[in-house]
Order: structure tokens, then sequence, then C-alpha cells
């Protein structure tokens, strides 16, 4: 890729990122494509100004970019009733559709009981026919799943409580 060209992708994204902003969306993302083995996909998200300190993350790259690992409630004793405020809860870092397993007849990704390590896959939220895969974002045992295969969920929504 030229450096022309190169200067051209910086402002198609720096526009992408004024769209976010002007029109208080939380994402996009855009594939862009020059000839058969040359495209650009660009994947422009706003963190929650509540979760995160971070304005706005530009991802720019040949494969779509990896969703950031979700943030862990950081609280030091776990509430009586609400499981997102338990500090091994792993929460939705989006709004989307739950899937339990790869694909259908395939076993679940993870188990109540089963251990799991630092970046296993989770589970799976569908986000505007994108599947991203939820990671553990630390080593532990699953004590608690709050989601059900097929359903929707919110952002900072409980998915499961990592011990």
């Amino acid at each position: 890729m030229t450096n022309k060209s190169h200067e051209a992708d910086v402002a198609f994204i720096q526009a992408l990122a004024e769209l976010l902003r002007e029109n208080d969306l939380t994402e996009l993302q855009v594939k862009r494509a020059y000839a058969e083995d040359d495209s650009l996909n660009v994947r422009v998200s706003r963190a929650n100004p509540q979760m995160m300190a971070a304005p706005v993350h530009l991802a720019a790259a040949a494969a779509p970019a990896q969703i950031a690992a979700p943030a862990v409630a950081a609280t030091a004793a776990p509430a009586s009733d609400d499981p997102a405020s338990h500090p091994g809860a792993v929460t939705s870092p989006m709004v989307g559709t739950i899937y339990m397993q790869a694909e259908p007849g395939t076993p679940a990704f993870v188990t109540v009981g089963a251990q799991v390590s630092e970046g296993d896959t989770l589970l799976i939220v569908e986000a505007m026919k994108t599947m991203n895969h939820i990671p553990a974002p630390r080593s532990g045992k699953v004590t608690r799943i709050m989601v059900e295969d097929g359903s929707t969920v919110e952002f900072g929504a409980p998915l499961v409580i990592i011990e």
C-alpha cells in the first residue's frame, strides 16, 4: 500500500470517528475493497464513558479486529442479590444474542464447574451479524452461568461468574 493510500485510509477512519460522534453511535464497522487481494477492514467503537475513560478506539487491519476483553466488576465484597457486582462477574461488552456453543449440536464452550484459563472462549455474543468470542478475563472455575443460549443480552449484563 502506498503512502498516499495510507493517508487516505487515515482520513477515512477519522471521518468514521466523526460520524460516530455526530450520530451518537457506539460502533461502526466498514470493509473497503480496493482490489481482489487488497482491502481495509475498519471498526470504530466508542467506549461507554461510565465504564472506561478511553473516548474513542480506532482499529484498522487486514482482518476484523478482536473485541477487547470484557470488564470484570471490581467490587471487593459480593452484593447479596446482584450478580453484576460479584468480583468474578464477566459482563457483556455489547448488546447482542448469546450463543453458548460454536454451532448447533456441538458442546457448549463452558459449563458450571468447568475450569477455564485466561483467554478461553466463554460464549459468543452476536452483534450486527458479527460473532464476537467473549474470552475469560482470568483463570478460574465457572460457578454460575446467567444467560441462556439464544437469549438477548444488554451492555454490561452479567454473563458468567468465574471464581
